[in-house]
């Protein structure tokens, strides 16, 4: 798969851009591990011209995370034009325009998501970045802003005519924010539009490698973007690519997952600041899968998220290290006792 002159490569998976998530260290980390492209955390076009430090930091970008997209929003064409001129000046490989993001204090104001209230706006926004800048840019949206109002099919044709080079789409509507199940069935109804001829990455509800390779399989999109099965597990893009590529998975060992959440943290204070590295970094630990379905682990968990230095949540990274093995290990003893009375 190509975006403009960028290659890919065959049925490539991509970290989807999340605020307070996709910071410069976990998305080189998700590159090592098999993603085949990264998104910053989405950049305010307003706040981006008003010199806000806080998001002019946003834009900082390694090349060894490339190829790398920096995603813009805002509601004011002027300011979006402008935004993405400053943004072309930080050098990723390609500027997303978010129209996808469904939280009130963004979609209310009309922004992200709430341009699908207003898709004259949204097209001349598109219209109009893609005019200001050489870079390549894309757009990330939904199916709609709800139920009655699924209006992607004929939205992608018009955003194509924009002069987008690719086009991704959350399987949800604005009103169901991100409860429910994704439906994949217009992204394949879009996908085998034959007026489209730019690649349609498919996004939502994709947390396993199993998931993955059917959402190639059975809705031939042209890629697939992984977004909160990531938290707490950057090795899905490891997983997931030995699926894809093999049609089968090991696992990465327990021990080298801990090592790289460790990582996590020691970058995330390392960036920021013991306090503040901590307070941005113990939430997306807690959520990680490993400790799913883990015996009596919610004390644990409930002392990660409130942990305030690092040696506390070193001990307590630890401490869960240990409950994962021996309920790993429970559970193969479990499974082979169970085989002897087959």
């Amino acid at each position: 798969m190509k975006i403009a002159n960028i290659d890919l490569g065959e049925r490539p998976v991509m970290l989807a851009p999340m605020e307070d998530v996709t910071d410069p260290s976990f998305r080189l980390i998700c590159r090592e591990q098999g993603a085949a492209m990264v998104y910053t955390e989405f950049v305010s076009a307003e706040a981006l011209i008003r010199d806000i430090s806080s998001t002019v930091r946003k834009l900082s970008i390694n090349d060894a995370e490339r190829p790398v997209a920096i995603q813009i929003y805002g509601r004011d064409p002027e300011a979006m034009v402008e935004a993405a001129r400053i943004v072309e000046k930080a050098q990723p490989d390609i500027i997303d325009i978010n129209f996808g993001c469904p939280v009130k204090k963004v979609a209310g104001k009309g922004a992200a998501a709430g341009m699908l209230r207003d898709i004259p706006k949204m097209l001349d926004i598109t219209r109009r970045v893609v005019g200001a800048v050489d870079l390549p840019v894309t757009v990330k949206t939904r199916l709609g802003w709800d139920c009655e109002n699924k209006i992607i099919t004929d939205l992608g044709p018009q955003l194509q005519d924009c002069g987008i080079k690719a086009l991704t789409i959350h399987g949800r509507t604005r009103s169901q924010m991100y409860t429910g199940k994704a439906d994949w069935t217009l992204i394949k109804a879009l996908r085998d539009d034959p007026r489209m001829e730019i690649p349609i990455i498919g996004n939502g509800d994709i947390t396993t490698p199993e998931e993955a390779r059917d959402a190639f399989d059975r809705f031939g999109v042209d890629g697939v973007m992984i977004g909160r099965a990531s938290f707490g597990a950057p090795w899905i893009f490891g997983e997931v690519r030995q699926m894809l590529d093999t049609g089968s998975y090991t696992p990465l060992p327990i021990e080298r997952k801990f090592e790289l959440l460790h990582r996590q943290i020691d970058e995330s204070v390392e960036r920021i600041d013991e306090y503040r590295g901590i307070l941005h970094i113990r939430r997306h630990l807690a959520a990680s899968p490993l400790f799913k379905g883990i015996p009596n682990f919610r004390d644990t968990r409930i002392r990660m998220l409130r942990a305030d230095s690092l040696a506390e949540l070193r001990d307590i990274l630890e401490e869960a290290r240990v409950r994962v093995e021996e309920n790993a290990a429970e559970q193969t003893s479990a499974s082979h006792n169970d085989n002897l009375y087959i």
